[in-house]
């Protein structure tokens, strides 16, 4: 692919990354909301320890859901900071780096991302690869887990 593709690929990254990060907050949500709801419409039975066991589970639940919901929007907060349409020479937040044993996009940790064909690892720049990766240039060689890499391009 030449550079071109390369940018198009990087902003329908951004764009997919954009869109699961908004999906995980409308699932914590509503989560979060059906948690609420299950703990309105219990009522006290003549059971008074099952009643305050149901009550302590449904508020564990709810704290678990506003967790992933906080979680959710961080990420999504941060995906809104890259500028996919910037490029630069050095590898950093919001670029695509292509490797001889992957492509790269260094954005978030959401994993492996088939797109159009090919695939894409989205990936923290805390991570370990994100960090050995932060700051290489075309040309450039790191190891990883016994693996040799070379920066083929970074866009």
């Amino acid at each position: 692919m030449d550079q071109d593709q390369w940018a198009a690929a990087r902003a329908k990254l951004h764009e997919y990354c954009l869109a699961q990060a908004t999906q995980s907050i409308a699932t914590a949500r509503a989560a979060l909301e059906a948690a609420q709801e299950a703990g309105n419409a219990e009522t006290k039975s003549s059971a008074g320890d099952k009643y305050e066991t149901g009550r302590a589970m449904m508020q564990q639940e709810q704290e678990k859901n506003q967790v992933q919901l906080i979680k959710a929007i961080e990420l999504k907060n941060q995906l809104a900071q890259l500028r996919p349409g910037q490029r630069s020479e050095t590898a950093g937040p919001g670029s695509l780096v292509i490797t001889n044993h992957g492509n790269f996009y260094l954005s978030a940790g959401l994993g492996k991302v088939s797109l159009e064909g090919k695939i894409y690892y989205a990936i923290s720049l805390q991570s370990p690869v994100g960090m050995l990766l932060r700051g290489r240039r075309a040309g450039e060689a790191f190891s990883f887990q016994g693996k040799n890499y070379m920066v083929v391009d970074v866009i």
